[in-house]
């Protein structure tokens, strides 16, 4: 099938022309993100491969569906971007990764855990300026905290089990009960019961209407002083001006985000020569116990294949007509 790639970075290239070997679509290779700006180059292409800051709007997928698309491939799990009512009304066919390296993202969560408390970044700074000093470089033992995760899905039953080596209590909330969870330790609790104890809490739930501003100015009073915040999931589960004020009183003393609320206009380029004019963003980076990546922690080899050859089976599917369990929309529509 032919496609049309938005959002397309050298390393989505490399891996998914190495894989397509085996699928022989026509992949044309498009540099800019799909939006109402851009969507007239997908004119005559049955189907789009996008990603996480691609925006799907009504209108969008209408230009779409006018002019030929008939299957949106998602080259990632969540679909928070696209209007998937608008997509079944239009008999667009949306099809997702939805498990392309949970530990890919577990680990990388860790990874900001252990970073964020042992301000290993700020360390590594002050060696290279010849600043052997450990003042202002103390942390704590993970063992014997209480770790919160809020979202028990593929990534957070990952990160309930590597949590569990470090011999953490974990308690685990999510309205879809995982047994998984529990045979690896966890306790189910209420939301209010996992703010009240956690030492450390992460994100690994989806971006829907319930879990918009989940983490508000009041979740974050019923959580305990100082506590750590990480979001490795999407950046609107959190109130980003909510957690700012929180990060000022001390109310929140770590904050680790591999995801942003207006990460569009940021992440995936580079603005190094550039002025940031995102002043809620700039205003984050000036806290010293604030560690921000972007949007790296699905990003191992192994992520990458995964999702490359999950994306272009799904295509295949669709064009065959053939059910697919990646399926998002409501049918699959031939």
């Amino acid at each position: 099938m032919k496609i049309a790639f938005f959002n397309s970075k050298p390393y989505d290239i490399q891996v998914f022309n190495e894989v397509n070997r085996a699928h022989e679509h026509e992949i044309v290779y498009l540099e800019p993100r799909l939006d109402m700006q851009t969507v007239q180059l997908a004119a005559g292409y049955p189907a789009v491969c996008v990603f996480v800051n691609d925006q799907l709007s009504r209108p969008v997928l209408k230009s779409l569906a006018d002019h030929g698309s008939r299957t949106v491939a998602l080259r990632c799990a969540g679909f928070n971007n696209v209007d998937i009512d608008a997509a079944n009304e239009l008999k667009i066919n949306v099809v997702r990764v939805p498990r392309y390296s949970p530990s890919a993202v577990a680990e990388h969560t860790i990874g900001l855990i252990l970073s964020l408390n042992r301000k290993i970044h700020r360390a590594y700074n002050r060696i290279k300026e010849g600043n052997f000093s450990l003042d202002g470089l103390l942390g704590f033992d993970l063992h014997g905290k209480t770790a919160g995760i809020i979202g028990t899905g593929n990534i957070g039953s990952m990160v309930v089990k590597i949590l569990r080596g470090f011999g953490m209590r974990v308690l685990a909330f999510d309205p879809q009960k995982n047994s998984d969870c529990l045979r690896a330790g966890a306790e189910d609790v209420v939301l209010d019961e996992l703010y009240a104890l956690a030492d450390i809490i992460t994100m690994h739930c989806p971006l829907t209407p319930q879990t918009h501003h989940l983490i508000d100015d009041s979740a974050l009073q019923k959580m305990k002083h100082g506590v750590m915040l990480v979001n490795t999931s999407r950046g609107a589960v959190i109130d980003t001006t909510a957690v700012i004020s929180a990060l000022k009183s001390g109310g929140v003393g770590y904050l680790g985000l591999d995801v942003y609320e207006q990460e569009g206009d940021l992440f995936f380029r580079d603005l190094s020569d550039q002025i940031i004019e995102d002043d809620v963003f700039e205003r984050l980076i000036t806290f010293p116990n604030v560690l921000i990546t972007g949007h790296q922690g699905f990003f191992t080899r192994e992520a990458l294949e995964h999702i490359a050859q999950t994306t272009l089976q799904n295509v295949a599917l669709c064009k065959q007509g053939c059910p697919t369990g990646n399926l998002v929309t409501s049918r699959l529509f031939i």
